[in-house]
């Protein structure tokens, strides 16, 4: 269920439960209760390429916590499961007052400023939702970038393109920071009850260090290896998939009503059979009676099948399928349905009979 635990893992939480404050000496420790073949990894572990040691990663200073919108705000609530004190921001500051009030487990801090976070902790998440809030947070005197310095630790689990995460990883890095992407699957539902999946690339020491962190907010984590963007292209092959599935859905929902047969028939055979999975089950029920109240917006998944399209055009792979979808979302889009959840791209279809006859 949760992330798969390396010798290297074993040795960050048990440093961690011990408090130990020392690296060498309690890798030493811990390598001489071993086994021999784990002896030897942590050995193999511990040498970089310079001949320096590999430090487990330490949070002196706390962690932090940027954007608690819609996915933020579930993100933020399972963290203080193993966080007691968190430094948060917001732009709408009221939204961190009122989890303040809510979460009473953990100590929520309203910070001034993105910034203000940064520079008050060593481990920081940030969830924000498109590019023009990412350029919005990141930069200035009081964004992101401007509180980044030596051994500040920025895990990005925004949804974005492969080339904009791979420019904040280097705007990171140059100041002396470490940088994982960790894009989500998963909306609001998981995102509240901690079902999360991570899909993560970059900085692997930082990876294995939050693993606690991780599974406090998701089912399952995986690492994609060093390269910046690898995490982002799975994700939105991800949502390319689920957006091509939805209005799929949308279109065999529509057909049957145009036949007289009622729409929650179909929902109900197909999860008979092999075609049966969580969303349908979940979004043709609200589909059939209207319902879009706001899960995953549909502005963003049509930005996510606008993502997949360019990266498809960029690797020179066709993706007739997708394409066909995201014209339907951009007609919600175009209908205003942007800020409903993106099962409102059925609305797109209702009224559309017509121009299809010859």
């Amino acid at each position: 269920k949760k992330t798969v635990s390396t010798p290297d893992t074993m040795y960050v939480l048990a440093k961690r439960s011990l408090g130990v404050s020392s690296g060498s000496v309690f890798r030493g420790m811990f390598a001489s209760r071993s086994p021999p073949m784990l002896q030897s990894t942590l050995s193999q572990r511990s040498r970089s390429s310079s001949g320096d040691a590999v430090r487990a990663l330490e949070f002196k200073e706390g962690v932090g916590f940027i954007g608690t919108g819609i996915m933020g705000s579930g993100m933020l609530q399972n963290l203080a499961k193993c966080r007691e004190n968190l430094n948060v921001w917001n732009r709408n500051m009221t939204r961190v007052e009122e989890l303040k009030e809510q979460i009473q487990h953990a100590s929520i801090n309203p910070c001034s400023s993105a910034r203000a976070v940064i520079e008050s902790c060593d481990l920081i998440f940030i969830m924000l939702s498109d590019p023009q809030a990412i350029e919005a947070v990141y930069n200035g005197p009081d964004g992101i970038l401007a509180g980044v310095s030596e051994g500040k630790c920025i895990v990005d689990c925004a949804t974005l393109t492969p080339e904009l995460m791979g420019k904040l990883q280097g705007e990171v890095s140059k100041r002396g920071g470490r940088f994982l992407e960790a894009p989500v699957s998963g909306s609001k539902g998981p995102a509240e009850t901690g079902a999360l999946v991570f899909l993560t690339s970059g900085d692997q020491q930082l990876f294995e260090a939050i693993k606690p962190e991780l599974d406090a907010m998701g089912k399952k984590s995986y690492y994609f290896g060093t390269q910046p963007g690898k995490g982002t292209q799975m994700k939105l092959a991800v949502n390319m998939i689920m957006g091509s599935m939805l209005a799929s859905l949308s279109e065999g929902m529509q057909l049957v009503s145009r036949c007289g047969m009622k729409e929650t028939d179909l929902v109900d055979v197909l999860a008979q059979g092999a075609m049966s999975n969580p969303m349908f089950a979940l979004k043709g029920p609200k589909m059939a009676v209207g319902d879009h109240g706001t899960n995953f917006p549909l502005k963003h998944a049509q930005k996510d099948m606008r993502f997949a399209l360019k990266l498809g055009r960029e690797k020179g792979q066709r993706l007739p399928v997708a394409e066909a979808a995201n014209s339907l979302y951009e007609k919600g889009l175009d209908a205003g349905n942007g800020d409903l959840d993106f099962s409102a791209v059925v609305e797109a279809l209702k009224d559309g009979g017509d121009d299809q006859k010859k």
